[in-house]
């Protein structure tokens, strides 16, 4: 077997982002805004497993709608985004995943029957078999990640979040209740699902009911920084983004500091353009940080002469 290489370029790129929140934070508004950026006018799947609640939405977006019911195991999860991905639709809304973690016949309830099968009302024994009693629905819940992997469609999930206390210690030795702090949450609120997957995720975010729609990030890297700007609610726009940078666009950067600095040294047009080896108008992010330490080293040997 040959492996191939070939230079990399950013195109047709599937993102998989998640939009965790409690009721009244505007998780399934916003993904539906989202999508609808994505999709540009064309229809995109709704997997719902809230029983119809995503209908609501009908009069307002352009989307197939698909009920999901229970039990909600993770391959049952896995086949219908399966299949909207075979149908060739852009966009795929799930709404909720929450459900597959801790929904009917969810990962959790399917360890509880494992543990039943093995050791019944022995509760000896059901300590011993805790453990394998995880074995199937957590492999079953690692293959259902991977199958996201292999998606051509750009798919947005939605999670529930409940809000989670601990017991602590202050300085005093006494013992206060606060909010539990976690790197998935926002003030004790955490998503509902297997820990790691929102860092499995391109992006994700938790949405807070006080002030709906706007992303506060668990997993944001730096590449997808401009697609969501801090404070700005989830719309069609961040939509349009996330298929532009997906097809291949890249941000413009602005290079209007970095040339007036250099006209300051009392250089050329040409002589901008050669320090990074093509036309300003052309230049990349990277291409200006290039400039930028041309820039350093110039300004030092004129300072050198002086």
């Amino acid at each position: 077997m040959t492996f191939m290489f070939k230079r990399a370029v950013r195109e047709s790129v599937g993102l998989m982002i998640g939009l965790a929140g409690p009721s009244g934070s505007g998780k399934t508004y916003s993904a539906m805004r989202l999508a609808a950026g994505i999709s540009d006018g064309k229809p995109f799947a709704v997997i719902d497993s809230e029983g119809g609640r995503a209908k609501h939405y009908s009069d307002q977006f352009l989307f197939d709608h698909g009920d999901l019911m229970p039990p909600f195991r993770p391959q049952a999860y896995a086949e219908a985004i399966h299949a909207a991905d075979a149908a060739g639709y852009p966009v795929i809304v799930v709404d909720s995943v929450s459900h597959l973690w801790a929904g009917e016949g969810g990962v959790l309830e399917w360890q509880e029957e494992e543990l039943d099968r093995m050791a019944g009302d022995d509760w000896k024994k059901r300590e011993a078999c805790r453990m394998a009693s995880w074995i199937k629905p957590k492999m079953q819940h690692k293959a259902f990640v991977q199958r996201l992997l292999q998606l051509r469609a750009h798919l947005i999930l939605c999670f529930r979040a409940e809000e989670k206390i601990e017991m602590v210690k202050d300085d005093n030795g006494k013992t206060r209740i606060v909010p539990k702090k976690s790197t998935t949450g926002l003030d004790g609120w955490m998503p509902v699902c297997e820990k790691s997957l929102p860092y499995e995720l391109t992006v994700s975010f938790l949405l807070m009911p006080d002030n709906p729609g706007v992303p506060h990030p668990i997993k944001l890297q730096a590449q997808h920084r401009s697609m969501f700007p801090a404070g700005k609610p989830i719309d069609e726009e961040a939509g349009r983004r996330v298929a532009a940078w997906a097809a291949g666009a890249t941000d413009k950067p602005d290079t209007a500091a970095i040339e007036q600095a250099f006209k300051a040294l009392g250089w050329a047009p040409d002589a901008i353009d050669k320090t990074v080896g093509k036309p300003i108008a052309e230049w990349t992010p990277a291409d200006v940080n290039i400039a930028r330490t041309a820039y350093r080293k110039a300004t030092a040997q004129k300072q050198a002469t002086i």
